[in-house]
């Protein structure tokens, strides 16, 4: 019987390690201290999905479409005013679709400091391609970044964060510095291939640190935002508060679609507020905190 064919009690333990072997978290690359003494890394990140959501579904729904351009008209300024005001740089990943669509966007959010990151070519899921279109797709998304930005991407974050059997040797192919769409910790660690260090590092993030899941709508299912702005501010706040006892890192991910509207914008701006009232914080980008724990632990430059 081939292995693919077995069922997974039936896999042999070679079969069930190779798997749970691939993209594994190795030693943890949580650094002594942060830039400046600081307590606490802090790195905010913007999906900018835009119009690619329906269009990945191949939704052409003039209604779909226009949810996501809310976040270009309105998302995406509303957020780089707040950025400006406190005086914090973050990171935004685009679907190269979405690049495309609003080069203008993409190149004054990188003129302003921020970092652009790889995040697909229209929002597909990886483990539903077929075999290459992953490689293709992905080298063909950080050409097109490159082109736009002006700067190569140096990391990545997976769409919806699947990470596919592939993924990991496209990663280290395009020789990036890091990766954030595995959640196997709070704070940063090296990834490992079978047992194998690799020297990438990856910044994880995780669903209750996502804005999308508590306020998503699909108007055809049950997927409703049943949780108030208040609650998620709490949750937010409370993973802060945590990740600034331990002296570890926090990393939120956002969608200007989702935390651009008018009644959500404000629970980052007091969130922000919050963590600079804390002290002993370091806003950065995902690539400054994955070089920072890189050199930090004698990993060799990548990106």
């Amino acid at each position: 019987m081939a292995e693919a064919a077995k069922k997974p009690w039936e896999w042999s333990e070679p079969e069930w390690r190779r798997i749970v072997g691939r993209a594994r978290a190795g030693r943890s690359l949580a650094p002594e201290s942060w830039p400046g003494a600081a307590r606490c890394a802090v790195a905010l990140s913007f999906d900018a999905d835009h119009e690619t959501i329906p269009l990945r579904d191949a939704d052409e729904s003039p209604m779909r479409i226009s949810q996501g351009q809310y976040g270009n008209r309105q998302g995406v300024p509303r957020i780089r005013a707040l950025l400006r005001r406190h005086g914090v740089r973050a990171s935004f990943f685009y679907p190269a679709v979405s690049a495309l669509l609003h080069p203008e966007e993409v190149r004054a959010v990188a003129e302003e400091g921020h970092e652009i990151g790889i995040h697909s070519w229209i929002h597909e899921a990886n483990t539903q391609l077929p075999p290459g279109v992953e490689r293709e797709l992905t080298f063909r998304a950080a050409d097109t970044l490159e082109r736009i930005a002006g700067r190569r991407p140096v990391g990545i974050r997976t769409a919806s964060w699947d990470f596919s059997v592939d993924t990991m040797n496209i990663i280290r192919e395009l020789g990036l510095l890091y990766d954030s769409s595995l959640m196997a910790d709070d704070d940063p660690y090296e990834l490992t291939d079978q047992g194998e260090p690799t020297g990438i590092v990856e910044l994880p993030p995780e669903w209750i640190r996502d804005d999308a899941v508590y306020f998503n709508m699909l108007r055809f299912s049950a997927l409703r935002p049943y949780t108030p702005p208040s609650a998620v501010e709490e949750i937010f706040r409370a993973e802060f508060d945590a990740a600034h006892a331990e002296g570890g890192l926090f990393l939120l991910t956002m969608h200007p679609h989702v935390i651009g509207h008018r009644s959500r914008i404000g629970l980052l701006e007091r969130l922000v507020e919050h963590m600079k009232a804390r002290g002993g914080v370091w806003f950065a980008t995902h690539e400054e905190v994955a070089r920072w724990c890189a050199t930090r632990a004698g990993l060799a430059t990548r990106g």
